[in-house]
């Protein structure tokens, strides 16, 4: 694996640079950034989908009808503005849900095919804030904010103009510490907030029933429930070292943060196939390849 990796990265400098000898993250803000797409794409599809259901003019909770109250509570358009930035302060309409979601969808899907500058990541920053801006219960969840902070940091990874698959411009090595720094404070987030909440966790005991009464099952929820109780017993303990053992060695040697990143990445592999969380833990995997 290690030569592979090597392989690959020694292959992007040629591609990348006149000096293939230059250090950078070459293979890894690649990589991002087409993870980073296809997250991009989850969401704005889904918008295009469930967008008007939700908050368009017929909707459950309607975009124009909030944004009205917001308007009237802080005494003017402009205030709210202030106080929610949103594109669809121009216009909330079914019309402009939609325009805004096939929006997002071809610029992810140009973001997912290898094309990336910090004009095209901008834009898809901009859209993302201003759903989540109006779409109130239903867009309320944590994820639809950290695709707001990944995708901000991601856009310091590229050149303003520059989309190719490798820009002559390297890698910021500041933001890919960042974005490190993101995937700890997600780690230890989501392990003590279990640590303070049910006592199952402690207990060892949540996978006996979460399998079955997770919110959305998928396809492979049931085999996960039929494991003998000892595998779910080591379950919770390989989540509570990945979540808040692994964090403190992603700032340690290369060996250190490889170690932890692949444990990381395994925890979300394993929550990936085991329920569905939406594409929080797509997402989660951004920051964790950094």
């Amino acid at each position: 694996m290690q030569e592979l990796l090597a392989a690959l990265k020694r292959l992007a400098d040629r591609a990348a640079r006149d000096d293939p000898a230059a250090p950078g993250h070459w293979l890894s803000r690649f990589v991002l950034l087409r993870l980073l797409g296809l997250v991009y794409l989850m969401a704005f599809a889904t918008l295009v989908n469930q967008g008007p259901a939700l908050i368009g003019e017929k909707g459950l909770l309607p975009a124009v009808g909030f944004l009205d109250d917001v308007a009237r509570q802080l005494g003017s358009r402009a205030a709210g503005f202030a106080e929610l930035p949103s594109l669809f302060w121009l216009s909330a309409s079914d019309g402009a849900l939609r325009a805004a979601g096939f929006i997002g969808v071809v610029l992810s899907l140009v973001v997912l095919a290898g094309y990336a500058n910090a004009l095209i990541l901008m834009v898809l920053c901009a859209l993302q804030i201003s759903v989540i801006n109006v779409g109130q219960t239903f867009y309320g969840f944590g994820w639809e904010l950290q695709l707001v902070e990944t995708g901000f940091l991601c856009i310091f990874l590229c050149p303003l103009f520059d989309g190719r698959p490798f820009p002559r411009r390297p890698p910021s090595v500041v933001v890919v510490w960042l974005l490190r720094w993101l995937a700890v404070r997600i780690m230890w987030g989501a392990g003590l907030i279990k640590l303070r909440g049910d006592s199952c966790w402690r207990d060892l005991t949540c996978l006996d029933f979460h399998f079955e009464t997770q919110p959305i099952p998928n396809p492979l929820s049931p085999l996960f429930h039929a494991l003998p109780g000892g595998a779910h017993k080591v379950g919770v303990v390989f989540n509570h070292l990945v979540e808040l053992a692994a964090p403190f060695f992603v700032f340690g040697t290369r060996r250190m943060r490889i170690a932890a990143g692949a444990a990381m990445v395994a925890l979300q592999v394993i929550l990936i196939g085991s329920g569905n969380l939406s594409f929080l833990n797509w997402l989660t995997l951004v920051p964790i390849l950094a």
